[in-house]
């Protein structure tokens, strides 16, 4: 005697299309929460850049021999407080232009200057800091010098300071490798190359090439040291006494000779002179890492080896004497 099958509930039972549409229900929704978490990752990511901190790439050789052009740094964005530089806002446009093109314009866009700082504090003789030129949307990186009120002098390369020399110790020759990012003053164009700096080029017993910069320890009022480069005379070696007016700061760079700063009007690419504090963007802190130029995007193989040793981790600080 055969058994009867068991009768199906009439709940289990559904319309041929039902499951379909479920299925793309979810699939839609799956879509839109991918969407949204990645948009809410962004814009944390981006105040992370705007608010804490960001990586900084060294683009040229003003801040040797403490820098090096291929540096990749962490700038903190809180130490001074917050101002109308601070926000990182991408421009796609600029994005894709550099992209494509290769142009070497900033890829983020610079809100309209507003006074003042939220939760603002002055930063302290010696720091290394990020500064947009008045007018301008891209970063340079330089060192405070001058502090609202002092008086700033530089004559045949000696700085002063409310009158007073600053102490500069002549330091042994420092030997920098030549590679691509350091190339020492040659130049794919002949007519731009930098002869002063090519006669700096030295040729190691082992067949390597290395810059050899004269280095010259300068000490601030406070203490503070670090070593600049001294390739002997050039237009700023000689600034008029200048008074530091009240929230701007006066930025010079580390090697003085080939450098745009505050010595500089913006239409040479200096800063104009001393600086509103508002255009301060964050303080350097210390190296991630370095590449010397050799990397090739799609071309795994070369980003181990363009790696430069000894670099990762160097604290940014002024050292006190």
């Amino acid at each position: 005697m055969s058994e009867r099958p068991e009768s199906v509930p009439a709940t289990a039972s559904a319309a041929p299309g039902e499951p379909q549409n479920v299925e793309r229900e979810s699939r839609g929704q799956l879509i839109w929460r991918e969407i949204k978490g990645l948009f809410w990752v962004l814009l944390a990511v981006l105040a992370f850049h705007s608010f804490i901190a960001k990586p900084f790439y060294i683009p040229s050789e003003s801040m040797m021999p403490n820098l090096l052009t291929g540096d990749r740094l962490v700038v903190t964005k809180y130490p001074y407080g917050w101002s109308y530089v601070s926000p990182t806002l991408p421009n796609p446009a600029a994005i894709v232009r550099n992209l494509i093109l290769g142009h070497g314009e900033p890829w983020s866009i610079t809100l309209p200057f507003s006074n003042g700082r939220v939760m603002g504090s002055l930063p302290e003789r010696g720091d290394v800091v990020i500064v947009t030129p008045p007018g301008g949307n891209q970063d340079y990186i330089k060192r405070v010098i001058g502090l609202p009120g002092d008086k700033i002098e530089l004559v045949a390369g000696q700085l002063f300071i409310n009158g007073r020399a600053v102490r500069r110790q002549q330091r042994a020759p420092l030997a920098i490798p030549i590679d691509e990012n350091v190339p020492c003053g040659r130049n794919s164009d002949p007519a731009r190359q930098d002869h002063v700096m090519m006669s700096l080029i030295h040729r190691a017993k082992d067949g390597r090439e290395y810059c050899v910069v004269p280095v010259v320890r300068e000490t601030l009022p406070d203490g503070v040291t670090y070593d600049t480069i001294e390739l002997g005379r050039s237009p700023g070696d000689d600034f008029a006494p200048v008074v530091v007016p009240a929230d701007h700061l006066f930025l010079m760079g580390d090697n003085r000779d080939r450098s745009a700063d505050s010595r500089f009007p913006l239409f040479e690419e200096g800063l104009g002179g001393p600086v509103p504090w508002e255009n301060i963007g964050g303080r350097a802190e210390f190296i991630t890492f370095s590449l010397d130029g050799t990397t090739r995007l799609l071309n795994p193989l070369t980003w181990l080896k363009a790696l430069r040793s000894g670099r990762s981790g160097n604290s940014l600080r002024g050292s006190a004497s």
